[in-house]
C-alpha cells in the first residue's frame, strides 16, 4: 500500500467523508419519505389504517426539517465526539461480570427498531462495508473495526432514530413507514459507502480490493399507481426509489411531496418490462436473487474457510464423532418436545432457542474439522431465524425445530446445500413455511395438516442415512396431500374447490361442445342465426346439463335433442304438412329452449334477444327462403350429438376463455366470486409467475374497495383457474390472465416476499457480516 498521507489521517478523512455523503443527500431522502407517505395515505385502505397513515403524514411534514437538521447534527457530532459521546443509552453487553438489572421499554423498543434498521442496511450494502471495513482496518493497523465505529450501519440507525424522536414523530409512525425508510436508508448508505470505497482506492489504499460496479438505477415508487415513474431530466443526478432526484439538493418542500412525480408513456419494451416487474415487491426476490444470496454467504466463508463448499457434487462423510453427537441430539429433541394426544406441545421459542444453543456447543465441541464448525454455526442461525419467525403458529415452531438435526446431517455431507435453492431439503422448508405462514400467527392450523407436518418430520428422522432422497421423497408425498388436503379435507376450502371444479368442467366442456359443433354444422345449411345460438348458447347449456346429470342423464339428451329440433326447425318447409308440424312443435322447443338458458345462468332479457333472432330464422323458413336440409343427415347429426363425448378433444388441450366463466353455485356473492375485473394487461413475465403460484402460499388481495388475506387452495388443468380462499371461507376464483394482471398492478402480494429458507439465510448473512469469527469459535 502507497499512500501521500499518514494512514490515520487517510482512515480520519474517510470518515468524514462518509458522513458528508450521508450529509449531503439526506434533504433528498426526507423528501423521498414525504413522497412515501403521502403514497400511502393516498392509497385505498380500512378506516383505521388510513387514519393511522393520517397521521403519519401530518406528523412528517410537521417535524421533517427538525428530524433532517436532528440527523445532521448528530452524525457530525458523533464524526468528532464519538459514538459513546451521542448515544449514552444503550443495553449493557453481556459477560459474566454484568450485573443483573431491568431495562426498561424503551431501550429494548430502541434496540429493536435500530437492529432492523441496520440489518436493511447491510442487506443491501453489506459488500461495499466489506471492502470499506477491510480498508479501513488495514490502514489503523487492526484487524477489525470498533464495534461502536461509525462506520457501522448500527450506529447510524440510533443517529437516525433518536433524530426521529427527538423531532416529536411517533414511534407508530415509524413502523407504519418502515419499509420506506429501510429502503431509502439501505440506498443511501451503499452510496455513501461505495464514494468512501472509491476515494480509498483512488488514494491506492488496497486498491486490489474488487469493487463491485456500482450501477445506479431509477426505481419506481412500489406504492405509486402503474404508469408514474421519477421524473428525469437528463441531468447527473440519480431518483431514488420514491421518484426523489439524488444529487447536492440541501433543501426540501414538505408541502410539494405529492408533485414529485409524473406519469409518463414509455416507448422503450424492455424499459416498460422492468417497470412493471418491479412495481410488486415479490419478483426481485426470487430464483436469481435467491441463488445471489447463498453465492454471497459461500463468498464470505470462503474467506475464512478455502475448502468450505468445495467438494463439488460429491458427499463428504460426516466425521464420526459429529455424526453420534448429531444422533444424540436428535434423540433428545424428540424426548424433549413431548407429544399430548394428537398436537405437539406448544413450546415458546426463547425455550427453542436456548435449547438450539445448547445443542450448538455440544456438536461444535464434537466436530472434527473447522468445515464442520462452520456448518454447524450456519445452520443454527438458518433455524435461529426459523423460529423466531413471528407468523409461524406456536404449535408448529416445534416440528420446524425437529428438523435441525436432520438438515445439519445433510448440510454437512452434501455441501450443495449451500450452494442450490433447490436442494430437497430447502424446498421442503419452505413448502411447509408457505402453508402454514399467512398474517396471523395466532391462526389456528388444521389438524390434518398439523399431522401430515408431524408425519412428515418423523419420516426424516427415521431415515438419517439416506441423504437429499428422504427430503425429496416426503416433500412430493407433501404436494400431493395438499391437492387433496384443500380438496377434501379443510372444511373451508372443500366446497369452494368443489364449486370452482365444476366451473372449469363446464367451461371446458362448453368449448368442447363448441369445437365439435362447428365440426358438424362445417358443411350444413343452417341459417346464419342458429348457427351463432349453437355456438355461443347451447353449446354452454349442454355443458351445464352435461355437469349437472352426466353425459348420457335423461336431461343432457333432452338437450342435445332441442338443438336437432331447432336446426330441422329453422330449414326451409315447403309443403303445408311441414309447416303445420313446425307451428305444433314450436312451443314446447321454445319452451326448452328458455329452460335450458335458464339453467345455464341466462337472464331473461338475454332469452327474449336470443328467442327474437330465432324468430327471424323461423320465419325465413316459412318463407322458403332458407336451405331444405336432407332428413338423413338430420339423422345422423343426431346421433352424432348422442356420441358427442366419445368425440371431445383432450381437456388439457382446451384454453378457457375467461369472458365465458359463469358461477354455478347460485350465490355468486356468498360462496365463489369470480373476478372479472380489475388490475391490468399482464406481461407474459407475469403470466409466468401467476403460473408458478404454489398451492397452499397465503397472499394479501386487494379486491373492490377491500384488502384481506387469502390462501392459494387450487389450480385447475394447466393452471388456467386458481382458486383463494379467505379465513372466513369466501372463495374467489381468477383465470389465469386475470390472476396475472393482478399480480402486476400489486392487487395481490405474497405474505413472503421470498422463501423462508432464504430469508433465513439473509439473516445469517447479515449475522455473520458483523461478526464472521463465529464461524471458527
Amino acid at each position: 500500500m502507497a499512500t501521500s498521507a499518514a494512514p490515520s489521517q487517510l482512515a480520519s478523512q474517510a470518515r468524514r467523508l462518509y458522513v458528508e455523503e450521508l450529509v449531503r443527500n439526506l434533504a433528498a431522502l426526507v423528501q423521498a419519505t414525504l413522497v412515501g407517505a403521502q403514497a400511502l395515505h393516498d392509497k385505498p385502505a380500512e378506516h383505521a389504517v388510513w387514519a393511522r397513515r393520517r397521521d403519519l403524514l401530518q406528523e412528517l411534514k410537521k417535524g421533517a426539517q427538525a428530524w433532517h437538521r436532528a440527523t445532521v447534527n448528530g452524525l457530525r457530532h458523533a464524526l468528532v465526539h464519538g459514538v459513546s459521546a451521542s448515544r449514552p443509552g444503550d443495553l449493557p453487553p453481556p459477560g459474566r461480570g454484568s450485573a443483573l438489572s431491568l431495562v426498561d421499554d424503551d431501550t429494548i423498543e430502541l434496540e429493536i427498531i435500530t437492529s432492523r434498521l441496520a440489518l436493511a442496511i447491510m442487506d443491501r450494502a453489506s459488500w461495499e462495508f466489506a471492502d470499506l471495513r477491510s480498508r479501513v482496518a488495514t490502514l489503523e493497523g487492526r484487524t477489525e473495526l470498533e464495534a461502536q465505529d461509525l462506520l457501522r450501519a448500527h450506529v447510524l440507525a440510533r443517529v437516525v432514530f433518536d433524530a426521529w424522536r427527538g423531532a416529536g414523530i411517533s414511534l407508530v409512525s415509524w413502523r407504519e413507514l418502515q419499509g420506506v425508510l429501510h429502503e431509502e436508508f439501505a440506498h443511501l448508505v451503499e452510496e455513501a459507502y461505495h464514494e468512501t470505497n472509491r476515494w480509498l482506492a483512488e488514494n491506492r489504499v488496497l486498491p486490489e480490493v474488487d469493487l463491485r460496479p456500482f450501477i445506479k438505477r431509477s426505481r419506481t415508487h412500489p406504492l405509486a399507481p402503474l404508469g408514474w415513474v421519477a421524473t428525469s431530466t437528463g441531468s447527473p443526478m440519480e431518483t431514488s426509489l420514491y421518484g426523489v432526484a439524488r444529487g447536492p439538493a440541501t433543501g426540501f418542500d414538505a408541502s410539494s411531496s405529492g408533485g414529485m412525480l409524473r406519469s409518463v408513456r414509455g416507448h422503450d419494451d424492455v424499459g416498460e418490462e422492468t417497470r412493471l416487474m418491479t412495481r410488486s415487491a415479490p419478483l426481485p426476490r426470487s430464483g436469481e436473487h435467491a441463488e445471489a444470496v447463498l453465492l454471497r454467504l459461500n463468498r464470505l466463508v470462503g474467506r475464512h474457510l478455502p475448502r468450505f463448499g468445495q467438494a463439488g457434487g460429491s458427499p463428504v462423510p460426516v466425521s464420526p464423532g459429529l455424526a453420534q453427537a448429531i444422533d444424540s441430539a436428535q434423540v433428545g429433541a424428540r424426548q424433549r418436545y413431548v407429544i399430548t394426544t394428537q398436537r405437539a406441545m406448544q413450546v415458546t421459542a426463547p425455550a427453542l432457542l436456548e435449547d438450539l444453543h445448547q445443542r450448538k456447543q455440544a456438536l461444535k465441541k464434537a466436530a472434527a474439522t473447522p468445515e464442520e464448525r462452520a456448518t454447524i454455526e450456519i445452520v443454527a442461525l438458518l433455524f435461529q431465524s426459523i423460529l423466531t419467525e413471528d407468523r409461524i403458529p406456536a404449535a408448529m415452531r416445534v416440528w420446524f425445530a425437529r428438523l435441525q438435526m436432520p438438515v445439519l446431517r445433510v448440510a454437512v455431507s452434501e455441501p450443495d446445500f449451500f450452494a442450490t435453492t433447490d436442494h430437497p431439503a430447502r424446498r421442503l422448508i419452505d413448502r411447509m413455511g408457505a402453508c402454514v405462514m399467512g398474517f396471523d400467527s395466532s391462526a389456528q392450523v388444521g389438524e390434518a395438516l398439523e399431522k401430515e407436518v408431524k408425519r412428515i418430520v418423523q419420516v426424516v428422522e427415521a431415515y438419517p442415512d439416506t441423504g437429499r432422497r428422504v427430503f425429496q421423497t416426503v416433500l412430493t408425498e407433501f404436494e400431493k396431500f395438499l391437492e387433496q388436503y384443500f380438496r377434501d379435507q379443510n372444511e373451508i376450502t372443500k366446497k369452494g374447490v368443489s364449486l370452482a371444479q365444476q366451473v372449469e368442467q363446464r367451461e371446458t366442456l362448453a368449448i368442447q361442445y363448441t369445437i365439435e359443433l362447428r365440426k358438424m354444422l362445417n358443411e350444413m345449411p343452417v341459417q346464419e342465426g342458429v348457427r351463432q345460438f349453437l355456438f355461443h348458447v347451447w353449446a354452454d347449456v349442454l355443458a351445464t346439463a352435461a355437469v349437472r346429470y352426466g353425459a348420457q342423464g335423461e336431461q343432457t339428451k333432452k338437450m342435445k335433442r332441442a338443438a336437432t329440433d331447432l336446426i330441422w326447425s329453422a330449414s326451409a318447409k315447403v309443403s303445408r304438412e311441414e309447416r303445420a308440424e313446425v307451428i305444433r312443435r314450436l312451443p314446447p322447443l321454445l319452451k326448452q329452449l328458455r329452460e335450458g338458458m335458464t339453467s345455464a345462468g341466462i337472464e331473461t332479457p338475454k332469452q327474449d334477444e336470443q328467442i327474437q333472432q330465432l324468430n327471424n330464422s323461423l320465419a325465413a323458413a316459412f318463407t322458403a327462403r332458407a336451405a331444405v336440409i336432407p332428413d338423413d343427415r338430420l339423422r345422423e347429426m343426431m346421433e352424432r350429438l348422442e356420441t358427442l363425448e366419445e368425440l371431445l378433444p383432450e381437456a388439457q388441450n382446451v384454453e378457457i376463455d375467461e369472458s365465458m366463466v359463469l358461477d354455478l353455485s347460485g350465490h355468486q356473492n356468498s360462496e365463489l366470486e369470480i373476478v372479472l375485473e380489475g388490475g391490468s394487461m399482464p406481461t407474459p413475465a407475469m403470466v409466468a409467475w401467476a403460473r408458478e403460484l404454489q398451492v397452499g402460499s397465503w397472499y394479501m388481495l386487494e379486491y373492490r374497495d377491500h384488502t384481506e388475506p387469502v390462501q392459494l387452495a387450487w389450480h385447475g388443468m394447466r393452471k388456467q383457474l386458481s382458486l383463494f380462499v379467505t379465513p372466513q371461507g369466501r372463495c374467489i376464483l381468477f383465470q389465469q390472465h386475470r390472476l396475472a394482471s393482478f399480480l402486476q398492478a400489486g392487487l395481490l402480494l405474497p405474505a413472503q416476499d421470498e422463501a423462508l429458507t432464504v430469508r433465513a439465510t439473509r439473516s445469517a448473512l447479515a449475522k455473520l457480516d458483523v461478526d464472521s469469527s463465529r464461524l471458527l469459535n
